[in-house]
This record gives structure tokens, C-alpha cells and sequence, in this order.
């Protein structure tokens, strides 16, 4: 992305961003999968900026909802999903309650490894999405 700078508009830093994530390789999936916290956690295990931080607990403040047995069962799926695939459940929370992200991580867990590499990947694709827009502003906000 900083090779592509400047955008000549909001647009095309979201095209640019979109086109450099359909390039990524698996490995650097991986690696910023390792910038996200778990559901319901506020420390992802690589090191994040602030910012970044309180991103990742407002797009998840919705998940953190319901009683305690709705977050223990979410916590445990979440375990058995590292258990399977060795990196954590990667979902774009923003707007979703925990049943709802604990229905999807549920249905997920049946995914063979390929196929839940790419669900992953596109829901980080997703979230950075989300976060260049909040970093640039809306589209009535950009004047688009």
C-alpha cells in the first residue's frame, strides 16, 4: 500500500487495498490475522497500535453481549477453531451479536483447511476495509 501512494481519491485506496489482498499469500494472511483478539479479548498476540485497539473493541462490542453460558460457549469454540486450524477465528464482528458470531464460527469449524483459509481471509479483507473507511471517512464525509 505505501508503494502505491498517494490515492487520488478514497476510491482508489480501496480499490488498491482490495487489490493488494487478493495477492496475498497465505503466510502474510496469517500474519495479520495475528494483529486481531480473540472475540471478546482486548489483546491481540502480536503488538497493535492503540488505535487498532480500540477499533478492534468497537467492532466487537456487540459480541460481547449475552449471558455468561452464550460467552462460555463462545470461548470454547474458539478454542476448538485454533485447535483445528492453528490461528484464531477471524470474523468482521462489527454489527454482529455473540450468538450470531457463535453461529458462524460453528458452521465454520466444518470448513476443510483451504476453504476456511479463504472465509478468513476475506473476512480480514473485511475488517480493512472497515478501518480504511474509518480512517478516511465516509463516502458523504469525502464528498463522493
Amino acid at each position: 500500500m505505501l508503494a502505491r501512494r498517494p490515492f487520488a481519491s478514497r476510491d482508489s485506496l480501496l480499490e488498491a487495498s482490495d487489490a493488494v489482498c487478493a495477492k496475498l499469500s497465505n503466510d502474510q494472511w496469517l500474519a495479520a490475522f495475528a494483529h486481531h483478539p480473540r472475540i471478546g479479548e482486548q489483546r491481540a498476540a502480536a503488538t497493535v497500535s492503540e488505535t487498532a485497539q480500540r477499533w478492534s473493541e468497537g467492532e466487537q462490542s456487540d459480541a460481547t453481549g449475552g449471558d455468561d453460558s452464550l460467552q462460555g460457549r463462545l470461548h470454547e469454540a474458539q478454542r476448538q477453531y485454533e485447535m483445528r486450524f492453528g490461528y484464531i477465528f477471524i470474523i468482521c464482528a462489527s454489527g454482529r451479536s455473540a450468538a450470531e458470531i457463535l453461529g458462524e464460527l460453528e458452521a465454520r469449524l466444518r470448513n476443510d483447511n483451504h476453504a476456511e483459509l479463504r472465509i478468513a481471509a476475506e473476512e480480514q479483507r473485511r475488517i480493512t476495509r472497515l478501518r480504511l473507511e474509518k480512517l478516511v471517512g465516509s463516502d458523504e464525509e469525502s464528498g463522493a
